[in-house]
């Protein structure tokens, strides 16, 4: 795979991304939103490995096993269009959001987290 840097631009031929399998949000617990409108909160990795996307600037612990050093919504949202998150971008849903699959959740269960992401950035104003 290749090194794809922060600030790069990215195409489709680039790797595949893994995004972690994520659980909804318990009320007792405080939401953490992020740019792409996952919740840290409700990933098994935050804090154990992970402070979070807004933590490491775009360079969460999954990178790492993708083979690239910035998520590429990160660094388009916040490194390219200057957005405070993608709820704020004429082109949501992206096609890098379509990168991120985990190979253990089926496409069914996958196009449900990302309808449930694209909610929560298009009610955020």
């Amino acid at each position: 795979m290749a090194d794809l840097a922060c600030n790069g631009h990215f195409r489709s031929s680039d790797p595949i991304f893994i995004m972690p399998f994520f659980k909804p949000v318990s009320m007792a617990k405080k939401k953490i939103e992020t740019v792409c409108g996952y919740s840290c909160s409700g990933c098994d990795h935050h804090q154990k490995e992970c402070p979070g996307c807004e933590a490491t600037k775009g360079k969460p612990f999954w990178t790492t096993y993708a083979g690239v050093e910035c998520c590429p919504v990160y660094d388009c949202c916040v490194s390219e269009r200057k957005l405070p998150h993608c709820g704020k971008c004429p082109e949501l849903m992206c096609e890098r959001f379509s990168r991120f699959k985990n190979p253990e959740v089926s496409d069914e269960i996958q196009a449900g987290h990302l309808a449930a992401m694209e909610q929560e950035l298009r009610a955020r104003k």
